[in-house]
């Protein structure tokens, strides 16, 4: 029988799991699961080009190399369980795969409030069918938009709202300052003030009690007490990893799945997990795992993971480099933009501005002692080349856990 590698999730993460396989030299057979009925496509348009009306899912689906051409896709179908000491997985449509070896590539899923109220006229922002649903709400006239959670997903709905001129937008956050988690206090600061300018109020500093309102939501309660009327609302309150299909296989699925550096999953050469169901450790700074929800992760870890899964399978174990991949993101909000390399969060306690002001274009560097973990960009052009000089001085330094 043909040897057969499964990939859990169709996502980016997925396919770029799929093309890595073939370049790492895999020729058995690729069957990927997926419970979209899209092929790949790019989700960070999302909440911005696709919600303005602007992007065709056309224009978001990725194209497989002409080197998974072969690969088997079963798309519309979802991964249930997995019983890894028997090598097989279950599918919601009552088949169940062996496999030789398994990609866990089933990414995250929006967190929803548990609030009393009203189910109807709450969005999450997460697939191509979120999107183009909310976008049909907000295109009636007269709506009034409040979004739950300032973190990147919440503050670029805002920021589109706005721009499609919807006639209030609020973002609610317990935090003081939007995006403060992951940017810290000064960039939080300049986020808050270029917003409020551009139309987007804030209410921070307070959480939701609940929703108002019978057949759909009316209004949103706070937990100060104060109703925000509402007739859409947006949950922007984090991400769940898809590991329940994992359960009861011993696995360590606290906050997505642990892996070892080598991207292997509970001591399982066979196994391995790739994007941001992956909790790795990065050899660039600390070695302690995390997952990381940005961009360029899913074809950081899928090209590592193919090579370490194909080289067991093949029975060719070599030694691979550390782990070390320099997270990256953007994020469009406005008529500016946020660029980041490296682990900001890391370097939180020492916050330096390298170029430019914070009403302006700005750069801003983050530190563990002396040594510079990330740098973010905010505003336009300038502030852009600068961060990418600091890239190249992120790459070039030595790994801390090599």
């Amino acid at each position: 029988m043909t040897a057969r590698v499964v990939v859990a999730g169709a996502s980016m993460g997925g396919l770029r799991a799929a093309e890595q396989l073939r370049a790492a030299g895999w020729t058995g057979a690729i069957t990927v699961v997926g419970d979209e009925p899209h092929m790949p496509y790019n989700r960070p348009p999302l909440s911005k080009d696709v919600l303005a009306g602007k992007a065709p899912f056309e224009s978001l689906a990725f194209t497989p190399k002409a080197a998974a051409a072969d690969v088997e896709w079963r798309l519309g179908t979802r991964v249930t369980a997995a019983r890894l000491a028997e090598r097989t997985v279950a599918l919601d449509d009552g088949t169940t795969l062996s496999y030789d070896g398994l990609v866990v590539a089933t990414g995250m899923r929006p967190r929803r409030l548990s609030c009393p109220g009203p189910l109807t006229g709450r969005h999450t922002v997460r697939t191509l069918a979120d999107a183009q649903g909310l976008r049909d709400e907000l295109t009636r006239p007269g709506i009034r938009l409040v979004v739950v959670g300032a973190g990147f997903i919440g503050c670029e709905v805002a920021a589109t709202a706005v721009g499609l001129g919807v006639r209030e937008v609020t973002v609610v956050d317990p935090l003081p300052l939007p995006m403060v988690g992951p940017l810290g206090e000064l960039l939080g600061r300049a986020l808050l003030e270029r917003h409020e300018e551009r139309g987007v109020r804030f209410r921070l500093g307070t959480g939701v009690a609940g929703f108002e309102g019978e057949d759909r939501v009316t209004g949103v309660v706070l937990s100060d007490g104060r109703v925000l009327p509402a007739d859409v609302v947006v949950e922007s309150v984090g991400s769940v990893a898809n590991v329940e299909w994992l359960e009861g296989n011993g696995l360590d699925l606290a906050d997505g799945v642990l892996t070892c550096e080598r991207l292997r999953v509970g001591g399982r050469p066979e196994v391995v997990a790739v994007g941001d169901v992956a909790r790795f450790p990065n050899a660039r700074y600390d070695g302690v795992p995390r997952r990381v929800e940005h961009w360029s992760i899913p074809t950081d870890t899928a090209k590592h993971a193919a090579k370490a899964l194909v080289a067991h399978l093949t029975d060719t174990e070599t030694e691979l480099a550390p782990f070390a991949p320099l997270p990256t993101f953007w994020s469009d909000q406005h008529d500016f933009r946020l660029q980041s390399f490296g682990a900001p969060v890391l370097g939180l306690g020492d916050v330096r501005v390298l170029d430019g002001d914070p009403h302006g274009d700005v750069l801003v560097g983050y530190h563990t002692g002396d040594r510079l973990v990330g740098v973010v960009a905010l505003g336009g052009h300038s502030a852009a080349t600068g961060a990418a000089k600091y890239r190249a001085q992120l790459i070039e330094q030595p790994a801390l856990t090599a």
